[in-house]
């Protein structure tokens, strides 16, 4: 038994080969779902025009941000798969874990100021007949 190092991280060639196509899979899926969500998202748009624009504008950096999210998540599960250590796995989440949450944060403030920017244009119409 001291003669055959067993590498206790390895992974076997069947259970990588199924992962990998469990990951392939889930990211069509994942396609799939975000061609119709865009596609929803377009047929959502019949207010005025100012306010269509505006929707759309949000509608899409969010749509953009899941999909920026996603390819993200996609991208770590494969370097998770290509992994050769605990230590390298502990150390790339960490690393993703610190990336996605600045990434969240950023994405969070993006969409807050782009909601209040919308809300006051779409306020603006109603005060402006009432100036004395």
């Amino acid at each position: 038994m001291a003669d055959s190092p067993i590498n206790p991280f390895s992974i076997p060639p069947e259970l990588r080969t199924l992962t990998e196509k469990s990951v392939q899979q889930a990211r069509q899926a994942f396609d799939s779902f975000m061609d119709t969500a865009h596609r929803t998202m377009m047929s959502f748009h019949g207010q005025t025009e100012a306010r269509q624009k505006g929707t759309k504008d949000l509608g899409e950096k969010a749509m953009s941000f899941a999909e920026r999210n996603m390819a993200s998540s996609f991208e770590f599960a494969q370097k998770l798969l290509q992994a050769k250590s605990l230590q390298d796995v502990l150390q790339l989440q960490a690393e993703y874990v610190k990336n996605q949450m600045q990434v969240l944060s950023d994405q969070a403030r993006e969409l807050s100021e782009q909601t209040s920017k919308l809300a006051q244009s779409a306020a603006k119409p109603r005060t402006e007949g009432f100036k004395t």
